[in-house]
């Protein structure tokens, strides 16, 4: 916003300045010429005394040759009615028949300045046209190198200071409008990142401004109540049900068919482990924030190292090639913590114990690899990975659906397919954004 202030700012000031000093520009020119012309009218003036008073054409030749030898900006010529002309122009033209035959003196234009035609009457017999003489004096155009070029760099410097001063002003001025929202903006990346929500400081600035950070803390406000009141119903919700599952397990227990009790039993596990689930997910923003940040490595790296043990007992070969370090990634650790136990379960429970196996992490700028391979039976056929409830397996369907949960709330994925080793291959991808 700041800058684009800017860059409309100075495209409006240029505009405004080029209107105003051009035509400046222009008229420091025609001043500078005037004031030529004017000095040629004096230098004219004292020609004409000159060849008025002498009838020696070389007398007048000598005074004109040391007008023109002078470092000056006109080049003065006579042009005597018999042809013969005296300085640097002895060519005649219509302008000066036009002067010599009216008896009227006139200023024209022509290539490179202007021209002034003056004719001279001597009295007698030259007041006839056809023996007057014309005075010729043609003034150079003003350029550069003359005191237009200095008026025209005192003109762009002060363009240049108007149009800076300008900039610094709207800078200011909009370093005024952008800082409080900036402040707003800060705020609101702020929420969620931690369990506690901090109101929004006094905000200062335009009135739109200020009421909009008081709409923020109105807002943040009712998503604080209206959290806490999901959570009082999730915990509500939990205690509620934790009565009535306990007497079911009690009169299960009272069950005689020992197959019939087991199956319940188990049925009772998998409702609580459900409920737990939910009351976990629910506390999950309390717990962790809305945008947790963890060390992925060091987190999956710690867990595939618990699973170590489990498969030295079972004397199961166990293949470990994990990156040392890595980004942080959009994820919390009990989340990553659940993702690779639910991973390495699905290995140790659905494959021999001599069955092998190989966990793969890379780690890149852009997120983190995870690869868990084994050599057993393989995964079932047409296997939805993140399909909830429905494994295939005669689970609760609550394994690959967490780990491509997490995977997906990251920015990642979850694919499945055969390894080298003959077994299944599940890899998960974690990005940073």
């Amino acid at each position: 916003m700041r800058r684009s202030l800017l860059i409309t700012a100075a495209a409006a000031i240029s505009m405004v300045l080029l209107a105003m000093l051009v035509p400046m520009a222009i008229l420091v020119r025609s001043y500078a010429l005037e004031d030529r012309l004017a000095r040629a009218a004096l230098e004219v003036q004292a020609v004409e005394t000159v060849v008025s008073r002498s009838d020696d054409k070389g007398s007048v030749a000598q005074y004109v040759d040391k007008l023109n030898d002078e470092e000056r900006h006109t080049q003065v010529t006579v042009l005597f009615p018999d042809g013969i002309g005296v300085g640097p122009d002895e060519g005649e033209d219509w302008r000066v028949l036009d002067a010599r035959n009216t008896g009227r003196a006139r200023v024209d234009d022509v290539g490179g300045g202007s021209q002034i035609l003056v004719p001279v009457s001597r009295g007698g017999n030259s007041a006839l046209p056809s023996a007057t003489p014309v005075i010729r004096v043609v003034v150079d155009e003003p350029g550069i190198d003359s005191v237009v070029g200095a008026a025209w760099a005192l003109l762009a410097l002060l363009a240049i200071a108007l149009l800076a001063g300008s900039l610094i002003v709207v800078d200011r001025l909009g370093r005024s409008f952008v800082q409080p929202i900036r402040q707003l903006a800060e705020h609101t990346q702020s929420l969620g990142s931690t369990g506690t929500i901090e109101p929004v400081a006094a905000v200062h600035g335009p009135a739109e401004v200020q009421e909009l950070g008081g709409a923020i803390d109105r807002l943040v406000g009712r998503i604080q109540l209206l959290l806490a009141r999901e959570r009082e119903s999730v915990a509500d919700l939990s205690h509620r049900l934790r009565t009535p599952v306990t007497a079911l397990r009690l009169r299960v227990e009272t069950v005689a068919d020992d197959d019939l009790r087991e199956r319940l039993g188990a049925d009772l596990d998998s409702l609580q482990a459900t409920v737990d689930e939910i009351v976990r997910e629910a506390r999950r923003s309390e717990r962790e924030g809305l945008d947790p940040r963890t060390d992925a490595v060091a987190v999956i790296a710690e867990r595939v190292r618990h699973w170590e043990a489990l498969a030295e007992d079972q004397g199961r070969t166990y293949e470990v090639d994990l990156a040392t370090s890595g980004p942080l990634l959009r994820a919390s650790s009990a989340d990553l913590e659940a993702m690779v136990d639910v991973l390495l379960d699905n290995v140790f429970s659905h494959t021999p114990d001599d069955a092998g196996v190989r966990i793969t992490l890379t780690s890149a700028d852009e997120g983190v690899d995870l690869v868990v391979e084994d050599a057993g039976p393989g995964l079932p056929a047409g296997l939805d990975a993140t399909g909830r409830g429905e494994s295939g397996a005669g689970s609760t369907g609550l394994g690959l659906s967490i780990a491509a949960r997490t995977a997906q709330d990251s920015g990642g994925s979850l694919t499945t397919g055969t390894s080298d080793m003959g077994g299944a291959r599940v890899a998960v991808s974690l990005r940073t954004v």
